[in-house]
C-alpha cells in the first residue's frame, strides 16, 4: 500500500474562482465501489480524459475524483491564456526543431479548439475571446527576445505583428513598454469559469466526486485506492494529477510544483476606463520568462501575475501571499500610474507541473495504470489535448500526436534533496532579480 503523503490545499482567495458562477459541488464519495475507469484530478487534463473515455467507451462509467472543488484547484488559477504557438525557451529564437515545433503548435491548436467547440455547444460563460495575446519587453534583454522570436515565428510561417513604443497606448493603455510582438491566435479566458462549465456538462456515464481526496493506493492487477469513508476498487486508473502523481509513487523526483502568484483589481470605473484607454480586453506576457503578465477582463478588472515558490509538497503556504501583493501594487502601479486608487480585491497562489528538460508523461505508468502529466505551464490548452488523446489511445485509436507523445523520453530526474531546494530557489530569485524593470 503506498500512502499519499500530499493532497491538494490551495489559498482561499483565487479571485477567479470567487468571480465565476457559483455552483453546487458533486457529492464526496461515501462509502466503496467498484469502476472500470477510474480518472484522479479533475482539471482540464482530467476532465478531457474523462470527457473522452465517456464518449469512446459509452457502456461504460467512468469515475472522476477530485480533491478539491472544481475549480478551486490549479486549472482555475492561472492567468487564462489558451496559447496557439510553441515558445521553446531553449531554442535561441525560441523555436527551436521546425518539426518539433509544428507537432507541439498542431497539439495547442487541437487543444484550443476542443475547449472553443465545448464552449460554444454548451454555452459556457467563461470569458472566452480568441483576441490574440501581445508579448512585451522594456529591458534591452527582453527586445532581444522578441527579435529572437520573431526571427523563430518566420521559420515557422507564422503571423504576427511588432508594435512599437509609440504606438502601444492604443492597444493596451499604458505606456510603460518599449515594444511589443503581437500573435493573433491565443484565446484569453476566465480558467475557474471554463473549468467549472466542463465539468457542469460532462457525458451521463461520467460520475463526479469532489471533495474526495485520496490518502492510499495498492496497486496490482486492480488498483485500490483508498479515501476518508471507503475504497474504489478500479480495472484501470489514469492520473491527471500533475505533480500530485509523485505522491502516488510515480515520476518521484522528477517534477517541480511551482507556484505563481496572480492579484485581481476590482471593476474600473468609467473614468478610469477612459484614463487607461487602449482596447476593452487584452493580455500581455512578459518577454523575460520572470517578468509580469497582464490582463485586462472583459469585465474591465485588471490582472497581475508574477513571483515564484517552490512549494515541494506542491501546497499553497500563505506566507508568500502578503508579500508577493505588495510585490504586485509595485509592479501595478510602474504599469498604470493614472489608476492610482485601484486597490486589489483578490491575491492568489497557484501550481505549475514544471520539467527540468521541460519533457511530459504521457502514457503507460503501471499495469492498468496510465498518466498525462506534467504541462510545464501549457495547462489550458495542452492538459486539454493530452487527456483526450490518452483516452483516444485507450480505445485504440492511432493518430501522429499519440505517437509523438508517446516518444517523449519524460521529465528527467531532478537532483536530492536538499541541493533540490536550493538549487530551485536560487534560480528563482536570480530570474527575478535579473528580470529587472520587467518583474
Amino acid at each position: 500500500m503506498t500512502k499519499v503523503k500530499y493532497t491538494p490545499a490551495d489559498d482561499a482567495t483565487c479571485g477567479w474562482f470567487h468571480l465565476s458562477q457559483p455552483r453546487v459541488a458533486r457529492p464526496a464519495l461515501q462509502g466503496s465501489r467498484t469502476a472500470r475507469w477510474v480518472v484522479v484530478g479533475a482539471g482540464f487534463t482530467g476532465l478531457a480524459a474523462a470527457r473522452q473515455l465517456a464518449l469512446n467507451f459509452p457502456d461504460d462509467e467512468i469515475v472522476l475524483i477530485e480533491a478539491q472543488e472544481v475549480g478551486y484547484g490549479a486549472s482555475g488559477r492561472n492567468a487564462g491564456f489558451a496559447i496557439d504557438l510553441p515558445h521553446d525557451i531553449g531554442a535561441d529564437d525560441y523555436i527551436g526543431d521546425i518539426k518539433t515545433a509544428k507537432i507541439s503548435m498542431e497539439l495547442n491548436l487541437t487543444g484550443q479548439s476542443i475547449l472553443k467547440d465545448l464552449v460554444e455547444k454548451h454555452r459556457i460563460e467563461c470569458q472566452f475571446r480568441l483576441c490574440g495575446k501581445y508579448q512585451a519587453a522594456i529591458e534591452d534583454r527582453g527586445i532581444g527576445v522578441l527579435d529572437a522570436y520573431r526571427r523563430g515565428l518566420d521559420k515557422l510561417g507564422q503571423e504576427y505583428q511588432m508594435i512599437e513604443e509609440k504606438d502601444l497606448p492604443s492597444h493596451i493603455g499604458t505606456h510603460f513598454y518599449r515594444k511589443a510582438l503581437f500573435t493573433p491566435g491565443t484565446a484569453l479566458i476566465q480558467p475557474a469559469a471554463l473549468v467549472k462549465g466542463l465539468a457542469d456538462t460532462l457525458p451521463a456515464n461520467v460520475t463526479l466526486y469532489e471533495n474526495t481526496p485520496i490518502t492510499e493506493v495498492e496497486y496490482g492487477d486492480k488498483t485500490v485506492l483508498i479515501h476518508k469513508t471507503g475504497r474504489i476498487v478500479a480495472d484501470k486508473l489514469l492520473l491527471t494529477n500533475n505533480a500530485f502523481a509523485m505522491s502516488f509513487g510515480f515520476l518521484t523526483g522528477r517534477m517541480l510544483p511551482i507556484f505563481t502568484y496572480g492579484s485581481l483589481t476590482r471593476p474600473l470605473t468609467p473614468d478610469e476606463q477612459a484614463r487607461l484607454g487602449g482596447k476593452p480586453y487584452w493580455g500581455v506576457i512578459p518577454a523575460d520568462p520572470f517578468g509580469t503578465t497582464l490582463r485586462r477582463t472583459t469585465d474591465n478588472r485588471l490582472l497581475v501575475r508574477n513571483s515564484f515558490s517552490f512549494n515541494a509538497d506542491g501546497r499553497s503556504q500563505q506566507k508568500y501571499l502578503q508579500r508577493f501583493k505588495e510585490r504586485h501594487k509595485e509592479s501595478f502601479e510602474r504599469r498604470f500610474p493614472m489608476l492610482p486608487e485601484v486597490n486589489f480585491e483578490y491575491t492568489w497562489g497557484g501550481s505549475l507541473a514544471l520539467s527540468r528538460n521541460h519533457m511530459a508523461h504521457f502514457g503507460q505508468l503501471a499495469t492498468n495504470v496510465y498518466g498525462a502529466l506534467c504541462c510545464n505551464g501549457l495547462g489550458v490548452t495542452r492538459g486539454t489535448v493530452t487527456g483526450t488523446l490518452l483516452a483516444d489511445w485507450l480505445a485504440g485509436k492511432k493518430s501522429h500526436l499519440i505517437d509523438f507523445l508517446l516518444a517523449s523520453p519524460g521529465p528527467n530526474k531532478n537532483p536530492p534533496e536538499p541541493i533540490l531546494s536550493a538549487g530551485v530557489n536560487m534560480n528563482l530569485l536570480w530570474g527575478q532579480c535579473r528580470a529587472g524593470k520587467e518583474s
